[in-house]
């Protein structure tokens, strides 16, 4: 097993990096998508993401230690074999089998040829679950046997290429056996889907959650945060992009000016003139509204922005005093400056425990409780 665990290992890697500039886009995409957050689909459709990159390196991983793969080899090497089902001419000359015998069987299973053989039929077995999973029809079988050919034959070029030229010569056989078996587990693994999806949620039924929660109106914790961060993502560009056009004079009054005019563009402005819709709210398809009568109100959206904005400011003046106290050389503050920045510092840690502690509690709630800036300002997030 050895050899395949360092591929499996790079490909978990890779997985890793993608996955954490994929999983936000994802989490909006899904929510836009089906109204709420379905995990088993999810789940499914990053598994296929480490599938394919698990399959990928296990058919060009090791790589050659040198470029000059062609001083490694001997003059009349063979890169390619196109007679098919030369794999059953291997495992009888590896493992000859007596057919009157059965233990002789066992012998040609534990041979290297037909766990060559076992190998490349499940390779792409996964595939066949998942186009079963994302096509769900059976008579999609034909779509089946076109995806597993031509993954395959993506990988059998890889390899007649030598990495795309990479390598002066091939380091691994274009085998047209490895076509047929690769097409073959990708059928096989289609037509055994059902047995595996039976334990995952049908697209019909995260149809029908949608729908019913488009009813009922629900918008989740989880879809606010991330409207809150798409919010403060916007918030940070305006900011920026309004320091700009007074790169003379930086400071940091001018830049809480830039960064409070921005806050009051998108958290009341935006959602006033949009039907309470804010940048990242309508991302996620909702709206804040009244909780009493279920319409925008600029009263409660501007209540909903100084909710907001007191953490920010608070900070943000706490900062400004540590920075004055440290830049003026007056005698008289010097004893207190240590005292000062243990304070300020205390107070951070403070606001951003409290924080991460309030949105704990509500994202664990399942929409039992709301964010303390809708609470303040009796603001709900709806999706009609």
């Amino acid at each position: 097993m050895s050899p395949y665990v360092f591929p499996v290992q790079t490909a978990l890697f890779i997985f890793v990096l993608i996955a954490m500039f994929l999983l936000v886009p994802w989490l909006i995409y899904g929510y836009r998508k089906d109204g709420f957050f379905s995990w088993s689909r999810f789940g499914v459709s990053f598994s296929f993401i480490f599938y394919l990159l698990a399959a990928y390196c296990l058919v060009i991983l090791p790589f050659p230690t040198t470029r000059n793969t062609c001083a490694q080899q001997a003059a009349d090497t063979v890169y390619y074999n196109l007679v098919p089902f030369t794999f059953v001419k291997d495992i009888m000359k590896e493992t000859p089998i007596i057919w009157s015998q059965p233990a002789s069987y066992m012998g040609m299973i534990q041979g290297r040829a037909f766990l060559q053989v076992l190998f490349n039929v499940m390779l792409l077995m996964p595939l066949g679950v998942y186009i079963r999973y994302f096509w769900q029809k059976r008579t999609y079988w034909k779509q089946a046997i076109l995806s597993g050919f031509g993954l395959s034959l993506f990988f059998e070029i890889t390899q007649i290429t030598g990495f795309y030229g990479y390598y002066d010569c091939p380091y691994r056989l274009f085998d047209v056996d490895d076509l047929l078996l690769n097409t073959s587990g990708t059928v096989l693994g289609f037509f055994a889907a059902p047995i595996l999806l039976a334990l995952f949620p049908s697209r019909a039924s995260i149809q029908a959650k949608s729908e019913q929660l488009l009813e009922e109106n629900k918008v989740y914790p989880v879809p606010q945060l991330l409207a809150l961060i798409i919010d403060g993502v916007v918030v940070v560009f305006l900011s920026n992009l309004m320091s700009i056009f007074n790169w003379s004079n930086t400071n940091v009054i001018v830049s809480t000016l830039n960064t409070a005019i921005a806050m009051l563009f998108v958290f009341f402005f935006i959602p006033s003139l949009r039907d309470g819709k804010t940048p990242g709210s309508a991302l996620m398809r909702f709206r804040y509204v009244h909780r009493e009568n279920g319409e925008p109100s600029s009263a409660s959206l501007f209540k909903r922005l100084l909710a907001l904005y007191a953490p920010w400011i608070l900070v943000t003046v706490a900062q400004i005093i540590t920075d004055y106290a440290f830049l003026n050389e007056n005698v008289m503050l010097e004893p207190y400056k240590v005292w000062i920045s243990v304070g300020i510092f205390g107070l951070h840690m403070l606001i951003l425990l409290v924080l991460f502690v309030h949105v704990m509690l509500v994202l664990f709630s399942r929409g039992k409780r709301a964010f303390y800036c809708d609470d303040v300002s009796k603001t709900r997030a709806s999706r009609k």
